[in-house]
Formats: structure tokens, sequence, C-alpha cells
């Protein structure tokens, strides 16, 4: 087996992706509910609006964009699949290496809040 060619990458968002995304939200045809159902037959109906609404008007895009970007990410094929990383080393010379590997559904996103604290537990008391 070779080792597998890892190469960096930052995630990107197009203008023209995001437009159409939005422009998607905003063309949502919704369906007849049923009057107070909430959550007992799927995700309630107000609940699921208010989200759209948000993902079309209120969340940034840019800035959740720029905190997947902060620490450097790297990509390597691993058996046919493209495994995602990132890969930041510790400031503390005796530590260990740790490696945090999340299940489905979830994303990296778990371990945003705590890679600082774990490669430079100094600076994070």
């Amino acid at each position: 087996m070779t080792a597998p060619r890892i190469t960096s990458f930052e995630v990107s968002l197009l203008a023209e992706d995001l437009a159409d995304l939005r422009s998607r939200l905003a063309r949502t045809r919704w369906t007849d509910w049923l009057p107070d159902s909430g959550w007992s037959y799927g995700v309630d109906a107000d609940y699921l609006k208010r989200l759209c609404k948000y993902w079309q008007d209120g969340f940034d895009f840019d800035a959740h964009v720029a905190r997947l970007n902060a620490f450097p990410q790297y990509k390597a094929e691993v058996e046919g699949e493209t495994l995602q990383f990132y890969h930041v080393p510790s400031r503390v010379p005796t530590a260990r290496p740790l490696v945090l590997v999340h299940g489905w559904p979830g994303s990296v996103v778990e371990f945003l809040d705590l890679i600082g604290p774990l490669s430079d537990p100094e600076a994070h008391g």
C-alpha cells in the first residue's frame, strides 16, 4: 500500500451557489400542515418555516466558512475514500497525538471549540 497523497484545502462558498440556495429557499412551496400538530408527525411546521427564513436572511455563511478555515485542513484518499481532516500540532512538545473522529450525522463543527484548548492549553487556561 502506498502512502496517501495529502493536499491542503480550504472550504469555499461561491457567491452564485449561495444566491442559488437563497433563491430556492425563497421559492419553497409549503404544504398544508395538520393544525396544532407540533412535532407529533415530524418537524414542526412553524419551526421549519423560521429555520428556512433564517437560512435565507439571517445565517452568516461567510462567518461559518471563516470558522471552518481557522485551522489548517487537508484531504487524503485512502482506499478510494476521500478523508478530510484538520492537523493542528500541539504547542506542547511532550503532548501525545490525539485523533478526534465524528460519526454520522456529525461533522467537524463538533470539534472546533476543542481544537484551541487541546493544541494550546496554556493560551486557553
